[in-house]
């Protein structure tokens, strides 16, 4: 869809260099990647015992074929109490083995480390309010039209935010390429413009790739830079995780770390292209469903300023207010059990397992085995990255998720 809104790009663009300019006395490694403290899990109140229990519950995964490898991070009072790689971070072509650092296609982990936290971003320096419609920054976006009586409601951001919009679930890029006649983005938000609402905006959770497709474009109309762009600028390099991006085959420096995912009929495996068809085929990367690469490390501090009111040592990226806002349930939307992109309790969080706060506790999963995990009561983090889909998309890391949840919460003495 073209740029538009000059206007507002140009006030947005003075107000982004606020969060661009944030001053840090983080540690780094010298190439300014920040990165947490390490410690021994007794010195933020975990029996290591009790918490190396994760081990033999990973590997038996992997001895299943669920996944081929993966790589753990536990975080606590804003220290890195356990971190530690598991199995093979490829095992076709060739078999090479895991390591901490490697990079990894997050997936729908994306949708709260890239476009969430743009989002709240943008939110937080008046870039949109939570009740303004859709349709005010993507003009056509077709309002929930009541089949029986006519009645058309508008949808708004809080409802796309909360994936209660009604927009479905997913549409496959064959299906937009037939309707559209191309294979880029502005065919397929055109495409989300006018497709079918399911349901009344608000009354129900659907999960949906296009609700965060629809939030990308809202951001990109109001800024003029790209989802990618922004969250680079304003997320990612602000907080120092100099391993996180979009389309990490631009930054041929990370690619040797990059996982690869499924092997393709030609015989060759996605390899620092994302999985995801849409992001990949209609969003060519950019995309606010899919499309972020990040390590264990760098989101370790991510969850650090989460559990710290946006802030790792001297490093502001969002506001106090605004992380609470994002990370709690909205009045009104109980019944959804999903907060400003995060999840709480629907029926999408079992990777939080059944230990850690059952309403405070935020986090997301992606489709090739990603997990994050936050419960800001008891300030822990897990952050558990694998690989199901390669070199078929056939492992499952569901039940896997649930244990090693409850192994560190289970963990947790003081």
């Amino acid at each position: 869809m073209k740029r538009f809104f000059k206007v507002l790009a140009v006030c947005a663009a003075s107000l982004l260099v606020l969060g661009a300019c944030t001053p840090s006395n983080a540690a780094t490694d010298g190439k300014g990647t920040v990165k947490l403290e390490r410690v021994k899990p007794a010195q933020v109140g975990m029996d290591e015992a009790r918490l190396s229990k994760v081990d033999e519950v990973i590997n038996a995964s992997i001895e299943k074929k669920e996944i081929p490898g993966a790589v753990l991070a536990v975080v606590r009072d804003g220290k890195m109490a356990y971190i530690k790689a598991y199995g093979n971070k490829s095992v076709y072509p060739e078999v090479v083995p895991m390591t901490e650092d490697v990079i990894f296609d997050l997936a729908s982990c994306s949708k709260v480390v890239g476009t969430a936290m743009s989002m709240n971003h943008l939110m937080e320096n008046g870039g949109f309010r939570l009740t303004d419609r859709v349709d005010m920054y993507i003009p056509g976006f077709q309002p929930y039209e009541d089949p029986e009586t006519g009645k058309k409601t508008n949808i708004r951001m809080i409802d796309v935010l909360t994936h209660s919009s009604g927009l479905p679930s997913y549409v496959s890029p064959e299906v937009v390429i037939k309707d559209k006649g191309a294979d880029d983005p502005d065919s397929l938000m055109s495409y989300i413009c006018t497709m079918k609402r399911k349901h009344l905006p608000t009354t129900k959770f659907e999960y949906s790739c296009l609700n965060f497709i629809t939030l990308q474009n809202v951001l990109q109309n109001i800024t003029g830079m790209t989802l990618a762009e922004y969250a680079q600028k304003n997320i990612f390099d602000v907080l120092g995780m100099t391993s996180t991006t979009y389309m990490p085959k631009n930054k041929p420096e990370l690619m040797p770390r990059v996982a690869p995912t499924e092997k393709q009929p030609n015989g060759e495996c996605f390899l620092g292209e994302v999985h995801d068809p849409l992001a990949r085929v209609m969003n060519h990367g950019n995309s606010g469903n899919a499309g972020v690469f990040s390590c264990a490390e760098d989101l370790a501090v991510l969850a650090a300023a989460l559990m710290n009111g946006g802030n790792y040592n001297g490093r502001q990226v969002l506001g106090k207010q605004t992380v609470e806002t994002m990370t709690q349930v909205p009045a009104g939307f109980e019944h959804l059990g999903r907060s400003l992109g995060w999840d709480n309790y629907s029926d999408y969080n079992s990777n939080q397992g059944n230990l850690f706060h059952k309403t405070r506790t935020f986090g997301h999963t992606g489709y090739t085995g990603t997990s994050f995990i936050v419960d800001p009561v008891s300030k822990t983090a897990v952050i558990l990255l694998a690989h199901r889909v390669h070199p078929a998309d056939k492992g499952s890391v569901t039940r896997l998720r649930a244990l090693v949840a409850n192994i560190v919460a289970g963990s947790i003495v003081e």
